[in-house]
């Protein structure tokens, strides 16, 4: 009965999914699209300074190692045969920036993750080299705004700052990449033969890549001062790039790789010019398939690469809104506030009031994303009156999700000329029926969530199982498997939804320019960074006496 079983289930895809919160390893059945098993393990979040985001390249590679090993024990307990996964993909947080040592497999330094602000100075000081100091100078190359979000700029602060980065260029020693490189690199061999690559829709988040050319732009590197000799190969998004070379799926083909965004929009299969999907991770992130043709947006929104799903096919680009903090928000109130003891429990503290009272929370910790594009912009609560307890502020926090895709959806429909009827959803948030509920009654359209929510693992997987030399995962339209979908409508009348979004706007107005002058490059921004240490000292010790004076002749 077991070997019938086993016979039955086919070829398998395993899926590695690096996220800002956690990695996972999951196994999908090639023929059907089923989740088989998975592991998970959460990931530690640096803030060593305010305004910057580290995490550990060997803590992220180690877990991965983890996931892998737990997973093959948990299908072998299932008595499926762990020699049927004939490919893995790898799906990424995108932007987040390594730099290694490529003679020791050493990590030269953190990872910089996407969310850091650290490089704001760097922008500021890049910004005077263009025109005009104009953000998107180069937006119709890269698609991109000079940002503190994308790889570039993180790489030239780590240049700048880091000796050891420095003088590993020097020596021809460093390579640099993205979390799917460092991982594709460490498991195909590392230091002895590892694969230094990247996939186009990974490359074209780092600004040092042309999204029309599909390779990296000599003037970009030249604007940045980067070296193109750290720079990994581009490669399409499902190919084979190397071979597992340790644990349980030794000799296993890595053959996709897409960044995490990418590979939702695969996942839920939006290959027609004109889909959509939103996923609600650390970040939220409303991607929209235009095809072949790259569309530039007049209303915030980035251009980049959807995908490329094999090297002799064509690529296909998309709009996308990006807002740094959705799930962040939740974490922040579990770690931060410690009003809840678990991430989940948002839902029920939002279900006991129903209503965030009149208080609205923009979540600006990391400045604001589209449409706004403003570092300036912090965190805010605002509305807040006696009344106001816990569980309105968690139901503020849900709802700032909403209206940040709100946003987003409304730039998109603005930019493309044809509403969307109906939003796709996906990601670890929508387990939360309140936020989805939440999110139809202020986008004023049915939200449609799949059955099994793990669209970016599948898009990875897919990718994976479809390369060419793999060929067990079949993308032709007639062959993909129909989803099974939970359907939210709005329950609320437009012109409340309205009310509630235009209050949100005066809160976000509210929450601009908050930050009146530069963080400075080590992330400092108390007063010891803007006064001499010595002159502050001095002039306190000046104050005091002349205090005691004053009082000594009073008496």
């Amino acid at each position: 009965m077991a070997a019938s079983n086993r016979m039955m289930l086919g070829p398998l895809v395993g899926s590695i999914d690096q996220g800002t919160s956690s990695t996972r390893f999951l196994v999908f059945n090639a023929k059907t699209s089923e989740l088989l098993s998975h592991h998970q393990v959460e990931i530690v979040q640096k803030f060593p300074k305010e305004g910057w985001v580290e995490q550990d390249p060997k803590e992220i590679l180690n877990s991965v190692h983890e996931c892998v090993e737990k997973t093959c024990e948990k299908l072998q307990q299932l008595n499926i045969d762990i020699t049927n996964i004939k490919a893995i993909g790898v799906s990424n947080q995108r932007e987040t920036t390594v730099v290694w040592d490529k003679t020791t497999g050493e990590p030269l330094y953190n990872a910089i993750v996407w969310l850091d602000l650290r490089t704001q100075a760097t922008v500021d000081r890049l910004l005077k080299k263009i025109p005009g100091k104009n953000k998107s100078f180069f937006k119709f190359r890269t698609g991109l705004p000079l940002s503190t979000y994308f790889s570039a700029v993180k790489l030239r602060w780590l240049l700048d700052n880091v000796e050891e980065i420095k003088q590993a260029v020097g020596d021809g020693r460093a390579m640099f990449g993205t979390i799917d490189s460092w991982l594709i690199w460490s498991l195909t061999g590392g230091k002895n033969g590892g694969v230094h690559c990247t996939d186009v829709t990974n490359a074209s988040r780092t600004m040092l890549f042309n999204i029309h050319s599909l390779e990296w732009d000599p003037e970009l590197c030249q604007f940045f001062d980067i070296p193109m000799e750290i720079l990994p190969k581009v490669r399409s998004s499902s190919e084979i790039y190397g071979l597992m070379k340790s644990g349980a799926l030794t000799g296993v083909p890595i053959s996709g790789c897409l960044g995490d965004q990418s590979a939702a929009l695969v996942g839920q299969m939006c290959f027609q010019d004109g889909q959509a999907k939103n996923t609600y991770g650390t970040g939220c992130f409303l991607l929209c398939n235009t095809g072949q043709k790259s569309v530039f947006s007049e209303h915030g929104l980035l251009t980049t690469i959807a995908y490329k799903l094999g090297r002799d096919k064509p690529v296909c680009y998309a709009l996308e809104g990006s807002v740094a903090i959705a799930g962040a928000v939740v974490r922040w109130l579990r770690d931060n506030l410690g009003i809840l003891k678990t991430s989940q429990e948002v839902e029920k503290l939002a279900a006991e009031v129903g209503t965030s009272y009149g208080c609205y929370f923009v979540p600006a910790f990391s400045g604001l994303y589209a449409p706004y594009w403003e570092p300036s912009a912090r965190g805010i609560i605002c509305g807040l009156t006696q009344f106001t307890n816990k569980n309105h502020i968690a139901f503020a926090a849900l709802e700032a999700v909403c209206f940040q895709t709100r946003e987003l959806l409304d730039a998109i429909n603005k930019d493309c000329g044809v509403p969307l009827n109906q939003l796709q959803v996906d990601g670890g948030m929508t387990n939360n029926k309140v936020l989805m509920q939440l999110q139809s009654d202020i986008l004023c359209i049915p939200v449609v969530k799949p059955s099994m929510p793990e669209t970016t693992a599948l898009g990875a997987a897919m990718a994976a199982g479809a390369a060419e030399g793999v060929g067990i995962w079949s993308l032709n339209p007639g062959d993909l498997t129909a989803v099974t979908c939970e359907r939210f409508e709005p329950q609320i009348n437009p012109e409340e939804s309205e009310f509630r979004f235009a209050r949100w706007k005066k809160a976000v107005m509210k929450s601009m320019d908050w930050v009146t002058s530069d963080i400075s490059s080590n992330g400092d921004s108390s007063i010891f960074s803007s006064l001499p240490l010595g002159l502050y000292i001095m002039s306190s010790m000046i104050m005091l006496i002349g205090a005691k004076y004053i009082s000594g002749n009073g008496n």
